[in-house]
């Protein structure tokens, strides 16, 4: 159900004032297409024991946060944070599911190394044969680890902004509003600097994709197409790109090793 703007601005009204049950729920239902929409961004093939439902699921629970805490005094745009919320809900789903095999990690945690170690060596995106003899392995070994990192992997601005950790901030903690100076939106217009400064330095396709996939919403298959390249490389080019954001962090004391 779509409200039309004047009975969103009085959804959000009697809500947010009189606290009205009827006008959360036309709330929720309003902005249902928010949880869809990034559940098909946050993954592109989802891992072997995930349903899609479950996925959906856990994004309503963080839409309904969202609903419950917005604040319409504050100059963010509420699609904004809902969207933060939704999807740091569905990535601590999948966290506690634990789909992903400690060995198969350990794995692509070995490939991301050697991807960048060889393109700072080589000064150029290494093959997958070169990659496969740094590695000691098959390279239709290492063929089989990209298209995994499609499958298994999730890797978000999120996580390294927090760093894995239960008190580390989340992207909703970016979302602050510029006229206010609580200790919380300063840190987090210091963080969004650092990101910023972290991006800039991205190598052109990695800074591309990040642009691709964060401010325009295009999915994994789209800046495939774009880059003229498959999913799977897509994808771990946003993967290496999520690694290099987080080593900087690091450096810059926000994040702390995984």
């Amino acid at each position: 159900m779509q409200l039309s703007p004047e009975s969103l601005k009085n959804a959000w009204e009697d809500f947010s004032v009189y606290r009205k049950p009827l006008a959360r729920a036309d709330l929720i239902q309003h902005y249902a297409y928010l949880v869809k929409v990034t559940v098909g961004r946050l993954v592109a093939n989802l891992p072997g024991g995930i349903e899609r439902e479950d996925l959906v699921s856990a994004g309503v629970v963080g839409l309904i946060k969202a609903v419950d805490h917005y604040d319409i005094t504050r100059d963010v745009k509420f699609e904004t944070y809902a969207i933060a919320l939704i999807r740091g809900a569905v990535l601590e789903m999948l966290r506690e599911e634990d789909w992903v095999p400690r060995s198969i990690r350990e794995k692509l945690r070995a490939l991301d190394r050697a991807v960048m170690v060889l393109e700072t060596e080589l000064g150029h995106a290494p093959s997958e044969q070169e990659i496969a003899d740094r590695m000691g392995i098959p390279a239709q070994q290492v063929s089989e680890l990209i298209v995994r990192t499609t499958r298994t992997t999730v890797h978000s601005l999120e996580e390294v902004i927090g760093g894995g950790s239960e008190d580390g901030l989340r992207l909703v903690d970016l979302v602050v509003d510029e006229g206010t100076n609580t200790d919380r939106e300063i840190q987090g217009r210091e963080i969004r600097r650092i990101l910023v400064q972290g991006t800039d330095r991205l190598p052109e396709r990695e800074k591309l994709v990040v642009a691709l996939y964060y401010h325009q919403g295009l999915t994994f298959r789209e800046i495939g197409k774009v880059l003229g390249v498959s999913e799977p490389r897509a994808h771990h080019l946003h993967t290496q790109a999520m690694n290099r954001l987080r080593v900087h962090m690091i450096h810059q004391g926000i994040s702390q090793p995984c």
